[in-house]
């Protein structure tokens, strides 16, 4: 094996690869791509602070990197465990049970910043 570490410019395309791979192969990361678009949108038209962009981008980011990981841990137990394993099952579903936390707190924070305002048109 080669110990020498990739370019810098090779580690931004293995990182890209890995977005795009999570993108065509799992269902709940373009759902999440898809509320996160949902949720710049509404931030830009409810003309939301630069503060809340920050924690909104923090929310989100945290949410899109829990569904890397779980994809990741998931693709590393399927290797090593193709069979079911019930130590399998435990990494999966903690892996999962991660990304839903985030998740839910990510729709708080959504809800925090975004309800006031969303309220405040009707």
């Amino acid at each position: 094996m080669n110990n020498k570490s990739p370019h810098l410019i090779a580690s931004f395309g293995y990182a890209l690869e890995g977005i795009a791979h999570a993108f065509r192969t799992q269902r709940n990361f373009k759902v999440h791509v898809g509320i996160t678009l949902a949720v710049i949108i509404a931030g830009v038209l409810l003309g939301i602070s630069v503060e809340q962009w920050a924690i909104l981008a923090m929310a989100i980011a945290l949410v899109l990197q829990a569904e890397l990981v779980n994809t990741a841990l998931e693709a590393i137990v399927d290797h090593v465990a193709p069979e079911f394993h019930a130590l399998a099952k435990i990494a999966k579903d903690c892996a999962a049970g991660a990304v839903f936390v985030c998740a839910v707190v990510a729709v708080i924070v959504g809800l925090l910043i975004l309800g006031p305002k969303l309220l405040a048109l009707f």
